[in-house]
């Protein structure tokens, strides 16, 4: 076995186009989101507020472009509809040079928005085109640390920008941003990862169907539903670390961003390797002793809420590290899992209605976080350790209506035989 192999780092070979394109999107992300708001804090004469209702406004408008995009995926294949996803983006940051009114903001935040809910409800897809099903694993645990590198990188590189830029680096910036949207798409365009992968995942004797097919599927509305229970405990790191800490602990919000850099660190480091220890065992098994990594993580913090002052800081590296581990568990699994349990003909409406779990995590996790931590510091993480201990149960059953299910397949293929 090659050094990579034992990493549980994927054969690139023939799918560095990929590869790259995925680095390059990552990057441009988090350079961007550092500074969007500042930018046009600088760029514009407009009122923060202003500024921040209308990004507001764009990110809610595009709430829906993930189910318009799955039947794309479905018709013209997930390496053309991510590489049109990345042109979007494209565009909307080259508006950005130009936006000085609020209604250009909201279009043009309105177009980066549904550029990158095109290529992120792609970007499974495009794993299952570079992958065998048997990579499958490990090429989503490869992709999950490629992404951090990159947002990780991005936004140190955007944190660095606003010291030494002014006005026109800062645009300067975004124009690059905008041209290495274009590249990434060409990358995806010129990636041919096999015969005919360019072409539609539907084929010509698939049965027509629609998102109701989608609706009707138990299982997949089941897995959907555990996946949002993993989406709370990823947006604890950015939701609600930095509150708890400051107005919780009573401790430096500065730590949060130290945090933050150490689970993007962590990630990066070991993601791979945990992935291909990881790789043998049923993905619900992995899940569910991913949930309880991340109980053990949401107790951590919790009792710092009453622990002893000089055993806070220490505490809170520790429980950091704890809730990566449950990260690294679990995003190649919950990955896997959409993937695995949706027909290919209909891959992409299927995809569609799973992003929506993060949607739905991303829109509600500030407000239930917030209120829940106004009755009490430490509330939200006990309601955390509760959703969490709920996914077991979830994910049993998930395990056994998907043997009945494959079960059932096999007796009908033998009966037709």
């Amino acid at each position: 076995m090659s050094a990579a192999g034992r990493w549980g780092i994927p054969a690139v070979r023939g799918h560095g186009r990929f590869v790259a394109a995925t680095g390059i999107d990552s990057i441009g992300t988090g350079l961007v989101t550092t500074f969007i708001i500042i930018y046009f804090v600088r760029t514009t004469s407009l009122s923060l507020v202003t500024i921040g209702g209308s990004l507001s406004l764009a990110r809610l408008l595009a709430l829906p472009v993930p189910l318009l995009v799955g039947p794309l995926i479905d018709r013209f294949g997930a390496r053309r509809t991510a590489a049109a996803g990345n042109l979007l983006v494209a565009a909307g940051f080259t508006g950005y040079l130009a936006a000085g009114h609020p209604w250009q903001i909201v279009a043009m935040s309105f177009l980066v928005q549904a550029g990158q809910a095109t290529y992120w409800t792609s970007s499974s897809p495009l794993v299952v085109l570079a992958a065998a099903p048997r990579d499958r694993t490990r090429w989503f645990g490869f992709v999950h640390a490629l992404r951090n590198a990159g947002l990780g990188l991005g936004a140190a590189a955007g944190s660095l920008s606003l010291g030494f830029s002014g006005t026109a680096g800062l645009q300067a910036i975004m124009a690059g941003n905008a041209v290495s949207c274009v590249v990434a798409a060409v990358l995806l365009t010129r990636w041919h990862p096999e015969p005919g992968a360019a072409g539609p995942a539907a084929t010509a004797t698939a049965v027509p169907a629609g998102y109701g097919t989608v609706l009707r599927d138990g299982r997949y509305l089941l897995l959907i539903g555990v996946n949002v229970t993993f989406v709370f405990s990823a947006l604890v790191v950015n939701v609600l670390l930095a509150l708890y800490i400051d107005q919780g602990l009573h401790r430096g919000a500065w730590i949060a961003g130290v945090l933050l850099v150490l689970n993007t660190v962590q990630i990066v480091l070991t993601q791979t390797a945990i992935t291909r220890r990881t790789e043998r065992y049923r993905p619900t098994r992995v899940l569910i002793a991913a949930s309880l990594v991340h109980v053990v993580s949401f107790v951590l913090f919790a009792a710092l809420d009453v622990a002893p002052g000089w055993s806070v800081v220490a505490g809170l590296f520790l429980a950091m590290a704890v809730l990566t581990v449950g990260e690294s568990l679990s995003a190649p699994p919950t990955d896997q899992l959409s993937v695995d349990l949706a027909p290919e003909h209909l891959r992409g409406r299927y995809l569609a209605v799973y992003q929506l779990s993060w949607t739905f995590g991303q829109v509600t996790a500030p407000l239930l976080f917030s209120l829940l931590f106004s009755r009490g510091p430490a509330v939200p993480l006990l309601a955390l350790i509760a959703i969490s201990l709920a996914s077991v149960p979830l994910l049993l059953l998930l395990e056994r209506t998907d043997r009945r299910v494959r079960a059932m397949n096999r007796s009908l293929v033998n009966e037709t035989s």
